[in-house]
């Protein structure tokens, strides 16, 4: 399983040799890394040249390459391309899903998030996450009550206090849309690997939006990435390169699953594979979201 992840952040050119990505830079540097061994590479940099052949090759290893724009923030992702042998059935059950089944499902989606809020609320304030376990009982089929937004207002003002809101410049919500954009990827991926057209969602049904599904398993992972920024010590308006390095070693950060502990990017595997079997047996005991307790 691929368990590598690539910032380029400092000038270099990206090239394929035996089977392997070629990394070089000025003064002779370079490098060579497995291609097996990668799930993402992140070009922040816009001083990075990559080859058609290394793109071909990291598609057919089923990596995420992700883009960024002007601000260094991710803004593209490129994805392999049908990869699942069985493509076709995997979307034909994806498809018929009926509106009951996919509200159970999401049921189940922001029941986790919630009592993972709960449980980073706890890692700082403790007790504070006991309105939120409490609200994640409440959660009906569907969320009809939006108990999700209800949750998120008291979470992040707990949080990162009063005055904080999410569309708030400031260093706290870069590093939380970074970290995101990066877990989103990693889930587009899978989804791709396992065959799903990620553009059709349990919850997130928005017609510009190519990543729906992705949006829907990403709910109760966010937590990860809260924890962390809540951690950060800083006075800075901007994400330094160190910061996002960090944030994309969330990814090897460890989460519970029914099968044991496991890193985020197997966890997201592992979500796929179980929203695939529900898919092809209705059977809501087939899914499984990650735990942050």
């Amino acid at each position: 399983m691929a368990w590598r992840s690539i910032l380029i952040s400092q000038p270099a050119r990206l090239a394929v040799k035996n089977r392997q990505l070629l990394l070089e830079q000025d003064m002779g540097l370079s490098a060579t890394i497995p291609l097996e061994d990668i799930a993402v590479v992140v070009l922040e940099t816009p001083q990075a040249t990559i080859t058609s052949a290394l793109l071909a090759e990291l598609a057919a290893h089923d990596v995420a390459v992700i883009t960024c724009d002007e601000t260094h923030h991710p803004n593209g992702v490129l994805l392999p391309y049908l990869p699942h042998s069985r493509a076709f059935k995997v979307m034909q059950q994806q498809l018929a899903l009926t509106l009951p089944q996919k509200k159970r499902a999401w049921q189940g989606v922001i029941q986790q998030k919630i009592r993972n809020q709960a449980f980073c609320l706890d890692v700082f304030k403790p007790q504070a996450g006991r309105f939120l376990r409490d609200q994640a009982e409440r959660v009906r089929s569907g969320d009809p009550d939006n108990r999700e937004a209800s949750s998120a207002r008291y979470y992040f003002i707990e949080l990162f206090g009063d005055e904080f809101t999410r569309d708030k410049p400031c260093w706290q919500n870069s590093a939380l849309n970074y970290g995101y954009a990066i877990f989103r990827a990693a889930i587009a991926r899978s989804l791709v690997c396992y065959g799903f057209l990620p553009a059709f969602g349990l919850q997130h049904h928005n017609q510009l939006n190519t990543f729906n599904l992705a949006d829907d398993f990403i709910e109760p992972l966010r937590p990860v990435v809260d924890v962390w920024v809540r951690q950060q010590n800083t006075t800075s308006s901007e994400l330094s390169s160190t910061d996002k390095a960090a944030l994309i070693q969330l990814l090897y950060t460890d989460v519970n699953m029914p099968y044991g502990a496991m890193n985020v990017l197997s966890a997201i595997d592992h979500m796929a594979q179980c929203f695939g079997r529900f898919c092809s047996t209705g059977d809501l005991n087939e899914l499984a979201w990650p735990k942050l307790a």
